[in-house]
């Protein structure tokens, strides 16, 4: 789980002071760098490397302070040194990386300056190690935050749409059709957006298909296969003997991983072509889109691909029409008796009991945000009850609100109830 900012400030505050004084690269960077990431909650080795390897312009060996792949690459220098120089070596060890490991951010420091490279946006931000804590949501991707809201048109939702097209359609050419393919590429989704948004361990996917499987793609559907068959398994009910890259992934419920599907096949290309969706940081989609996202994906036509939202209702039509359906409704009686807990209770009850149908339920955006308002509203519930004397120490224990799909013989339909039956 993510730190709160509060915490990380407090944390980049001490950080600071404590190396105020520090001036040497050789024998202070490694442990600078190694707290520096201990102010985001999160241990250095466990996303990245010191001292990376790679081939430079030239053929001449290079070494990168720290490589994060695909998302952060830092160069340090000792203190006063030149942080253009810097970026300027950063960027040198570029020819040397494969596409999917090429880093969205580049840091440079000297112990007394940050400066922050977005390759994405073209921006850059530098200000002195004093002032970290007032810059640290400028590193929300190491803290595991989105940076902004996104829009059903954002290049980075397009980006996602082409790379995931490009495996589709690899894949289909190959013979994998049909529902096999679709319910490969929901599962593919599932775990693109599980290492990105703390349902997997961050890159745990990522480092799975790089270190598990060979280069030339040949072993990578069986690995995948047997992925999804521990996902399906609950932690007490697996193999004693399964290797540790596979025993840290969570159990998965939901069914998603439970139909056997016929094995898959890749090569080299392929394989490349899936770290490539793995280094898009899919924090940065929006859930209300995935059925959209995917809709397209499976779309053979370059137009509708390109076309993505086209057919999409945007999160603040959606909100236009179910505010003033329930949620105002559901608000003002909040608003009346979140200061009387017994209240609080039967309302709480209340919001646990809501069933929701949309009938004509294409790939679900009213229903998923419905949902999300829902959850947001339980969770001011929640604070209300805390705020009122009532205390937990596990938050899990009191939702409840959850969703579920429900299916008729006479008519398919999805409806989102807030509680299990």
């Amino acid at each position: 789980m993510a730190l709160a900012w509060n915490e990380i400030k407090d944390r980049a505050l001490a950080f600071s002071r404590e190396w105020i004084k520090t001036e040497s690269e050789n024998s202070d960077a490694k442990p600078f760098w190694i707290e520096f990431f201990h102010v985001f909650g999160i241990t250095s080795r466990r996303i990245g490397s010191f001292e990376q390897k790679v081939k430079k312009l030239g053929g001449r060996d290079g070494y990168i302070d720290w490589l994060w792949k695909g998302n952060l690459l830092i160069e340090h220098k000792s203190r006063g040194k030149d942080l253009d120089r810097a970026y300027q070596q950063a960027i040198d060890y570029f020819p040397g990386l494969k596409e999917h490991e090429l880093p969205r951010f580049i840091l440079v420091s000297d112990f007394a300056r940050f400066r922050l490279y977005d390759t994405v946006e073209g921006t850059h931000t530098e200000f002195p190690l004093k002032e970290l804590y007032k810059n640290v949501k400028l590193f929300w991707f190491i803290a595991g935050y989105q940076p902004q809201k996104i829009s059903p048109q954002s290049p980075v939702n397009a980006k996602a749409v082409q790379r995931m097209a490009k495996l589709h359609d690899r894949l289909k050419q190959i013979g994998y059709t049909g529902h096999a393919l679709e319910v490969y590429l929901v599962r593919l989704l599932f775990c693109l957006f599980a290492e990105d948004t703390g349902i997997f361990e961050r890159t745990q996917f990522t480092e799975f298909i790089e270190q598990q499987t060979r280069e030339d793609g040949s072993d990578l559907a069986p690995q995948l296969a047997q992925l999804f068959d521990v996902l399906n398994t609950p932690e007490a009910a697996r193999l004693k003997n399964l290797d540790d890259t596979l025993t840290r992934f969570p159990y998965i419920n939901g069914k998603l991983f439970e139909e056997r599907l016929p094995l898959a096949s890749f090569d080299s290309h392929m394989r490349a072509a899936l770290l490539y969706c793995c280094a898009l940081d899919w924090s940065g989609i929006s859930p209300a889109i995935f059925g959209s996202l995917f809709q397209n994906i499976m779309d053979e036509t370059p137009n509708a691909r390109r076309n993505l939202g086209a057919h999409y209702t945007t999160e603040e039509n959606i909100l236009k029409l179910i505010r003033p359906l329930f949620l105002d409704e559901l608000h003002a009686e909040f608003a009346k008796i979140k200061h009387n807990t017994k209240r609080l209770q039967i309302f709480h009850n209340k919001l646990a009991s809501l069933k929701f149908l949309d009938p004509a339920c294409g790939c679900g955006n009213f229903l998923v945000i419905a949902y999300r308002e829902l959850r947001r509203l339980e969770l001011e519930v929640l604070r209300a009850l805390h705020d009122s004397g009532q205390q937990t120490l596990d938050i899990t224990s009191i939702i409840q609100i959850n969703s579920t799909v429900s299916k008729s013989k006479n008519f398919q339909r999805k409806s989102h109830k807030s509680h299990y039956g």
